[in-house]
């Protein structure tokens, strides 16, 4: 019976022992969030990049460093009066699965705005350097559309380094645009030009598809870097201009056509050899060419040799 109290006394050590913050630890991230907080200001956010991971969930959403600086920098372009402060310097630090998870209230100040956010960090350590692995706030925060937030700055076609595509994709008679958050690319040392290795991307290497309007969803492509956006109208009759998106390979480029009510695509990407079949614009691959059809022009490898063929796709 002894023994067996002994146990149990030792196990419950073990569960609450394991979710304790190591006072040391603990002093150490307390230190590294105060210093990642002061950064944010107009002097000193070019250096921001430093804390996070290579890849970093930022607002539920993945992006790399580079691309969660530049959203920095957007920020202090707009706001250059922009500051933050940890409210009350009360930061409540609990060690999750070999990272840290510290929770604070965020006092923002920009435009004569003030307001108060509950934020999150997930903190890690690699190769004995902290590095923010997740930015973030509670997902019934309030005012989440205002312009301080990542959402707020993807899609205001005046900051955003993207160049916005015009269209009613919601079918409402009302213009919206659309525009595409690319991956952060890493060229390597490749001879090749023609090569798909010349290009590789810091983490996923897909590109994605965001709207003014919030009701629609954002299209992921996999495994797209580059690419040119087209509006290609009301092609099945429901009100609403689909969308294309141009994937651009060094040898090839291949039009996807996706219905953006509901991200679907209307039919199989349309792939061009560009090697062989240069200079082909969109009017040369893509037409409408009765109610709900389409003609779509694509290279076939026919007989050893690449040619142009034609299809007629009915819509849904």
């Amino acid at each position: 019976m002894k023994n067996l109290t002994l146990i149990s006394y030792m196990l419950v050590l073990l569960f609450f022992g394991c979710n304790e913050v190591n006072p040391k630890g603990e002093k150490e991230v307390r230190n590294f969030v105060r210093q990642w907080n002061n950064a944010h200001t107009q002097i000193k956010s070019p250096y921001l990049e430093r804390y996070y991971m290579d890849v970093v969930t930022y607002y539920e959403k993945e992006r790399t460093r580079g691309q969660v600086q530049q959203d920095k920098n957007l920020l202090f372009q707009q706001f250059p009066d922009y500051t933050q402060r940890i409210l009350n310097d009360e930061l409540v630090i609990t060690k999750e699965a070999g990272s840290y998870l510290v929770k604070f209230t965020k006092h923002v100040n920009y435009n004569g705005i003030e307001a108060d956010y509950t934020s999150n960090l997930s903190v890690i350590t690699k190769n004995g350097t902290l590095k923010i692995l997740r930015e973030g706030v509670t997902s019934n925060a309030k005012d989440l559309d205002a312009p301080i937030f990542p959402y707020g700055r993807e899609r205001n076609p005046i900051i955003s380094n993207n160049r916005p595509l015009y269209g009613d994709f919601n079918g409402d008679g009302l213009s919206d645009y659309a525009s595409v958050i690319a991956p952060e690319i890493i060229t390597t040392n490749s001879t090749d030009a023609r090569s798909t290795d010349v290009v590789q991307c810091k983490g996923a290497c897909n590109s994605e598809i965001i709207f003014s309007n919030k009701n629609l969803k954002a299209i992921t492509i996999k495994g797209a870097y580059k690419s040119q956006l087209e509006n290609l109208k009301d092609l099945n009759n429901d009100g609403a201009d689909e969308i294309g998106f141009w994937d651009i390979k060094p040898t090839t480029k291949s039009l996807y056509v996706f219905n953006a009510l509901n991200g679907s695509l209307l039919c199989e990407p349309v792939v061009i050899n560009t090697t062989v079949h240069k200079n082909l614009k969109l009017i040369d691959v893509f037409k409408k060419t009765g109610p709900n059809k389409i003609t779509i022009t694509y290279s076939a490898k026919v007989n050893g040799k690449w040619v142009l063929q034609n299809e007629v796709i009915t819509l849904d």
